[in-house]
């Protein structure tokens, strides 16, 4: 059975380099950001809770009707809780289902900006921050989105805070552009590797 990673980070950290890293090791990530766009313009039960939530127009011509949802969630906290309420089940159950898939594999991977917040750290053996200074994740963020300080500090302040996720983490990962990478996802591969036995006990 696969020991299942949890890969999260706040805007900027650069937790998506640590998984092209566990990518090219030879490690399958599944990028719930990806996945959970993908599920939600195809999951009927998706589709027909957010229709409920939102209106009929929430889809047109088989589409997702993206501005309407980000207008809606837009400013109200309760409305984005109910639409994760609707999502975040059907991620859940297709995260599980991929790794299923792969459960011959050593270790997978699940990669999640909100993998605490979105309930999905019980789908998780082991969860891994990757870390990075406010500034650095400013500047990154600023650059990679086109976007203003200004936003991206509310993008920030809206998330979980690196010390509330550091509390959640088994395994911390500096992205500071200083500290070198490759060492530390080598680490980690080698700790769990270790541990296999140990993880798969400790789950069951």
């Amino acid at each position: 059975m696969a020991i299942k990673i949890g890969i999260t980070g706040g805007i900027g950290s650069g937790k998506s380099v640590v998984s092209r890293l566990l990518g090219i090791m030879g490690i399958s990530v599944y990028i719930s950001d990806i996945e959970a766009k993908r599920i939600t313009q195809t999951d009927p039960v998706i589709r027909r809770g957010l229709c409920d939530l939102v209106g009929q127009d929430m889809f047109q011509g088989g589409e997702l009707n993206r501005p309407l949802l980000a207008s809606y969630m837009f400013g109200h906290p309760d409305r984005v809780q109910k639409v994760n309420a609707i999502i975040h089940p059907q991620v859940k159950e297709d995260f599980r289902q991929w790794a299923a898939r792969l459960e011959s594999e050593q270790l997978v991977g699940m990669e999640s900006a909100i993998l605490v917040e979105a309930g999905f750290k019980n789908e998780v053996d082991f969860l891994v921050m990757v870390y990075a200074p406010l500034e650095v994740r400013v500047r990154r963020a600023v650059k990679r989105d086109c976007s203003s300080r200004e936003l991206v500090m509310k993008r920030i302040e809206a998330q979980m805070s690196d010390e509330v996720k550091r509390g959640h983490a088994d395994f911390v990962i500096v992205n500071d552009d200083e500290t070198p990478l490759i060492p530390q996802v080598l680490k980690l591969i080698s700790l769990l590797s270790k541990n296999n036995h140990y993880l798969c006990s400790a789950k069951k």
